[in-house]
């Protein structure tokens, strides 16, 4: 292909991108009007909508196509009531509220599944089985990517969250994650926030503040 032909290509992919930006409306529910939530309404989240959740959120870019993460979803209180023990007591009550608990884990063993996912380069397998430090640190950093998508997928389908990270996580693990190779990362209510109980919005950085340039 010549010099032309790629810069008229690339061109049309600029196009493409400036015509598919989302609009105010949806960058106000993913962003600008998007909350994280304590108190919850009183409605339903069906196992089709968790796994329309979870369809989305695994587009998350990960390293390697590891998708480390391992995601428990608590509805029931039986499962909740195993929850609470682990739980900092100012997040008792939102727990218990919220349709949805989910315990955002990572494998730190997921290049078991590297057969499947990157068949391409199956020497990291052995690579990343022969490094457990750098495995663990790459699922956890790879699983905390997938939990960032998690949540803005959660807003794209009309759900709210409540991410939690006060919670003891080696009890949490003994007691969904025993005998095996996950470890817990954070917490996430699902559902229906109640939008009444909302305090105002706590500033953010500006740019200049956050942000240089090099």
């Amino acid at each position: 292909m010549d010099t032309a032909a790629r810069h008229a290509g690339q061109e049309i992919r600029d196009i493409r991108r400036r015509l598919s930006r989302l609009d105010d409306d949806s960058l106000d529910l993913l962003f600008r009007n998007a909350r994280s939530h304590n108190d919850w309404q009183e409605r339903p989240v069906s196992d089709e909508q968790l796994r329309e959740l979870y369809a989305l959120a695994s587009f998350a870019p990960t390293a390697n196509n590891g998708q480390p993460t391992r995601t428990l979803f608590l509805r029931s209180k039986d499962a909740k009531a195993r929850l609470i023990p682990a739980l900092a007591p100012g997040n008792v009550a939102k727990a218990v509220a919220a349709p949805v608990v989910a315990v955002l884990g990572y494998d730190v063993r997921y290049f078991e599944n590297f057969d499947k996912l990157f068949p391409h380069k199956p020497e990291y397998k052995e690579k990343f089985a022969a490094d457990p430090d750098k495995a663990a640190a790459a699922a956890f950093r790879n699983g905390s990517l997938q939990g960032a998508f998690f949540i803005m997928a959660a807003r794209a389908l009309g759900l709210d969250t409540g991410p939690m990270s006060g919670f003891d996580n080696a009890a949490v693990d003994e007691t969904f994650f025993a005998g095996t190779s996950v470890r817990s990362n954070f917490l996430c209510n699902v559902g229906y926030g109640d939008e009444h109980a909302l305090f105002g919005r706590l500033p953010r950085l500006t740019f200049d503040e956050a942000c240089r340039i090099l």
